[in-house]
């Protein structure tokens, strides 16, 4: 397995891409067009203890993250949290080249609002093949948000830098959720046929021995044979049935539990071992507040 380069601090985020020092400790914006790709090694693979946020336009190459590589040729915005893992897969520039990148630290955002709701944007752990594909006009508003984030660390630094800092990246990443709705409605025919593919595996899996075998089914091990990322498939789902991929789980779960429970006279805790569940009392608990009765309630009322 190839060493990973940890990357801790914009500062040595800078010397990799041989770019000049930064001029705030904890936030910064470089143009590709700056970074001589001559000197990155094809294959190094990087985890950056930072939140960043690439815009790519004008050039070509690859990035691999996870199990997939993208091409991203055309304009798309791929976003990343602390502790991911990416591999550089060489590109080169072109004359239209003018894409970007968003570094910051943890640290900028640790005390705001934005920093503890940051988790909430789901797509920081989208793969990068689930990449954000912008409009001009997108282009064109995500962009004018980094030069003012760009203006505000580069002039003289007041007690108001900070709040407009952390204020313009979380008005950049609003509007990422907004550009993603859009991508998943524009799409809508192909996640229809991702959720018709998602429930025919659901039934495939509770219809057979592997609940017995293997488990309950993850959100993770359903996206892994789907080949989405977890929060992809569960927003994916989200937007296309108002249910998200772990509540669709638990719904095969209670139905499956209701035949039992109406066709059959196992005990309840035979139902919940035959059903995956390790323990009785948390199959009750998920039934209970799905149907809003305990198993025994619900076999003695039908």
């Amino acid at each position: 397995m190839k060493e990973v380069i940890h990357v801790k601090s914009i500062s040595q985020a800078h010397e990799i891409f041989s770019l000049n020092k930064p001029k705030h400790p904890l936030v910064s914006i470089y143009q590709h067009k700056d970074i001589d790709t001559n000197a990155i090694p094809v294959g190094i693979k990087y985890s950056f203890e930072l939140y960043h946020i690439i815009f790519k336009s004008g050039y070509s190459g690859t990035l691999q993250y996870g199990r997939n590589s993208y091409d991203f040729q055309d304009g798309t915005i791929i976003l990343t949290s602390p502790g991911q893992v990416v591999t550089s897969g060489g590109w080169h520039n072109t004359v239209e080249a003018k894409g970007w990148s968003l570094l910051f630290h943890p640290d900028l955002i640790r005390k705001s609002e934005l920093g503890k709701h940051i988790n909430s944007y789901s797509f920081f752990s989208y793969d990068v093949h689930e990449a954000l594909h912008v409009s001009e006009d997108e282009e064109q508003n995500i962009t004018e948000l980094a030069k003012k984030i760009e203006k505000e660390y580069t002039q003289n630094i007041d007690r108001h830098s900070q709040n407009l800092i952390i204020s313009n990246i979380q008005l950049m990443l609003d509007y990422c959720i907004r550009y993603y709705d859009r991508q998943f409605y524009t799409r809508t025919n192909l996640n229809k046929d991702l959720v018709s593919q998602f429930e025919q595996l659901l039934s495939e899996y509770f219809d057979s021995d592997k609940v017995l075998e293997i488990g309950i089914p993850t959100v993770k091990s359903c996206g892994l044979q789907l080949n989405m990322s977890p929060n992809y498939l569960s927003d994916l789902l989200k937007k296309e049935t108002g249910k998200n991929a772990q509540e669709h789980i638990h719904y095969f779960l209670i139905e499956k539990a209701k035949n039992k429970l109406l066709g059959t006279t196992e005990s309840v805790s035979q139902i919940a071992f035959s059903l995956g569940f390790e323990y009785p009392q948390h199959f009750s608990k998920i039934f209970k507040t799905k149907t809003g009765m305990s198993p025994i309630e619900y076999r003695n009322k039908n």
